[in-house]
């Protein structure tokens, strides 16, 4: 899941409809693999799983960060010996712009981080996404505990206990991830 622009090669986008290796293109493909040799079809056979693996792994940010996303998947590309295109890596762009209220961004902060761990197997940088986006929950999360506290005390009510949320809020005393996007990478 990409969230801004994090590849090693510039990805181009694919919209879902072109993305399948179909029609005269197959047929052409099938008389190529005829003359590949048995190495040649090997790699042919692991850049498609690889390139279906990709696809199905973007599908999951896209589906789980939905109302979030700002682009849908780019791809890179390999061209394999048969002369096909595949897909082997990807990104999805998901706003991760704090909410206009703290509840907002605490909600805003769980499905970032869903959206990031949607795939089967999350990468590495789908598992910093999520953790930066549970640390922009705990914060808002103790925002939101902090206005009621102010707000208890200005109604005469005494001020709130000691909560882990509050302790939290001490811990995570620095600002929410900054800019409005982060990136992760299949």
């Amino acid at each position: 899941m990409s969230i801004s622009g994090v590849s090693s090669s510039s990805p181009a986008y694919v919209p879902p409809s072109t993305e399948s290796r179909s029609g005269s293109g197959k047929a052409q493909a099938w008389a190529r693999e005829e003359t590949l040799t048995e190495a040649e079809q090997r790699e042919v056979a692991q850049l498609e799983a690889r390139d279906n693996e990709v696809r199905a792994h973007e599908a999951a940010h896209v589906a789980a960060g939905a109302g979030l996303i700002t682009r849908g998947a780019t791809y890179s590309f390999r061209t394999g010996p048969d002369g096909e295109r595949y897909a082997i890596g990807g990104e999805v762009r998901i706003d991760t712009s704090a909410g206009k209220s703290p509840e907002e961004t605490a909600d805003k902060a769980r499905q970032i981080a869903a959206a990031a761990l949607a795939p089967a197997n999350p990468s590495s940088q789908d598992r910093q996404v999520a953790a930066k986006a549970r640390a922009m929950e705990v914060e808002a999360r103790a925002e939101i505990v902090a206005q009621r506290a102010v707000e208890a005390q200005a109604s005469g009510g005494q001020a709130a206990p000691a909560s882990p949320a509050r302790d939290l809020s001490r811990t995570y005393d620095a600002a929410a991830p900054s800019g409005s996007s982060i990136d992760t990478y299949a």
